[in-house]
């Protein structure tokens, strides 16, 4: 019904997702393209989006938290455990993966909204890869050398991961003060660089386009954090409705992909449901169709080569594996989890640049 908790999330996510969607097919929003850009020409504009993106995520997702409409401290990324060796690998090998294919898991999402059967093809085994690094043969590698690799925060004390709570920690400052000051450290460095350059604040298409993108995290945050939560009439506890992680979330692509693919091979079974994440993915997918359509962008693509396709498909592989591993991908950890302040999503959006860049080096100077 209407008023359903869990409808209004999996819709409302799939809505977030179409605007974001067709504001990344509009302005060519790429985080790997984006560090291409900079590798290869020195050209910065849509890294400035995407940082212009982050900040407005950082500031919406903090203010939402400091009025008391949702707790960032329940996020997917914010477990007071930190797996740091995970997050470090699981970011280097998405980062190559990434580079190989061509884009992130949403570049994927929207080039496949815009026709290409390549991305089609490299989403479904980034799918497969994922749900055999959650569940599968990659799992119990991951389970059992990776993961337990981590710093322990919360035995001594720490609620969870955030930079505001290690803030509070080292100065003694109340909560609030400390994410206002965590949120001062990460928002307005970002948005001097992003604002200092003239040419970037006359390109309306992509200033416009980062802070759309930022308030749809935002939105998202309000969306599972305040909307979908609640007390579950079956457990009478309360919890999140709607999301695979059963905590706060925004938008991600990889997971999201990897529980999509068991949906659709395991319809009948009950137990599985829509979630805010697997309408996310098929949101973004349809934003970007809509304005491909609109603008005349749209064009059946395919494979160029069967070296072509072994890159891509090695790539997709490894953008499974390490965006779980990782716990999430350029979207996931390198604007949601940012949002949150999670100290863990600033090791692997570091990581993920640092396999980008390196891939992009090595194949730079291949072609040479």
């Amino acid at each position: 019904m209407a008023s359903d908790p869990s409808s209004i999330v999996i819709g409302g996510g799939f809505v977030l997702a179409f605007v974001f969607g067709a504001v990344a097919q509009k302005t060519n929003f790429c985080t790997m393209g984006a560090i291409s850009d900079i590798v290869n020409m020195g050209h910065w504009a849509r890294m400035r989006m995407w940082m212009l993106a982050v900040a407005v995520a950082v500031v919406g997702a903090g203010a939402l938290d400091l009025a008391g409409l949702v707790d960032l401290s329940k996020a997917v990324t914010q477990q007071p455990t930190l797996r740091w060796l995970s997050l470090v690998l699981g970011g280097l090998v998405f980062g190559v993966g990434m580079t190989l294919s061509g884009g992130c898991a949403n570049r994927n999402l929207v080039r496949a909204g815009g026709g290409s059967l390549r991305s089609l093809v490299v989403l479904l085994v980034m799918a497969v890869a994922a749900y055999m690094t959650m569940k599968g043969l990659f799992a119990q590698g991951r389970a059992s050398w990776l993961d337990p690799v981590a710093l322990p925060l919360g035995e001594s004390g720490w609620a969870d991961q955030g930079l505001p709570t290690a803030i509070a920690r080292l100065t003694g400052l109340a909560e609030p003060t400390a994410r206002g000051l965590a949120m001062a450290l990460v928002a307005l460095p970002l948005l001097v660089f992003v604002l200092a350059d003239r040419a970037f604040r006359r390109n309306n298409p992509q200033a416009i386009g980062g802070v759309i993108l930022g308030l749809v995290i935002t939105a998202g945050f309000y969306l599972s954090g305040a909307i979908g939560f609640g007390e579950n009439p079956e457990t009478l506890e309360d919890g999140f409705f709607a999301t695979n992680s059963r905590a706060l979330e925004s938008m991600s692509f990889v997971g999201p992909l990897a529980y999509g693919l068991e949906l659709l091979m395991l319809w009948t079974d009950a137990s599985l449901h829509l979630t805010l994440g697997i309408a996310s993915v098929l949101g973004v997918v349809a934003g970007a169709a809509v304005v491909a359509l609109a603008t005349g962008r749209f064009r059946w693509e395919g494979f160029a080569s069967v070296s072509d396709l072994r890159q891509q498909l090695f790539g997709a592989v490894l953008m499974g594996f390490g965006g779980v591993t990782a716990i999430g991908c350029t979207v996931g950890q390198g604007m949601t989890g940012i949002a949150t302040l999670a100290l863990g999503s600033f090791i692997a959006v570091a990581a993920i640049v640092a396999g980008c860049y390196a891939t992009l080096k090595v194949l730079i100077a291949r072609e040479g």
